[in-house]
């Protein structure tokens, strides 16, 4: 299964002006072995067709965040969209599309099944 490249910036993340409020969770980031994480969640996905699918590191950030502001799949979904705190936490770019709500269930669903939300 292909990714989404969402590591590009765009012309309209370069237009953000930084604020120490965007970097709130930046400390909470970068204590965070992402590496490991994202070796496990690695073979999550082996299709090889269809379209492509978020990485599996983002979703799992977004989990995160989900736990951490007690929020629903359909507020997670409306708070990504607009909090540009929460697309620099999980490196999503202003000129990508935010995941639905059912994405996100999906994604909780995956890692319940192969016993990996409470491996974390």
């Amino acid at each position: 299964m292909s990714w989404k490249n969402t590591q590009q910036n765009s012309f309209a993340d370069s237009l953000v002006i930084e604020h120490k409020s965007l970097s709130e969770l930046d400390d909470v980031h970068n204590i965070i072995n992402w590496g490991e994480i994202e070796q496990t969640l690695s073979n999550l996905y082996t299709s090889k067709t269809g379209a492509s699918a978020y990485p599996p590191i983002m979703m799992f950030k977004i989990l995160i965040l989900q736990a951490w502001y007690a929020l629903s799949d359909e507020a997670l979904e409306k708070q990504i969209a607009r909090d540009l705190m929460f697309r620099r936490f999980i490196d999503l770019s202003l000129s990508e599309a935010v995941p639905d709500h059912s994405t996100i269930w999906r994604f909780r669903q995956l890692l319940n099944t192969e016993n990996l939300l409470e491996h974390y």
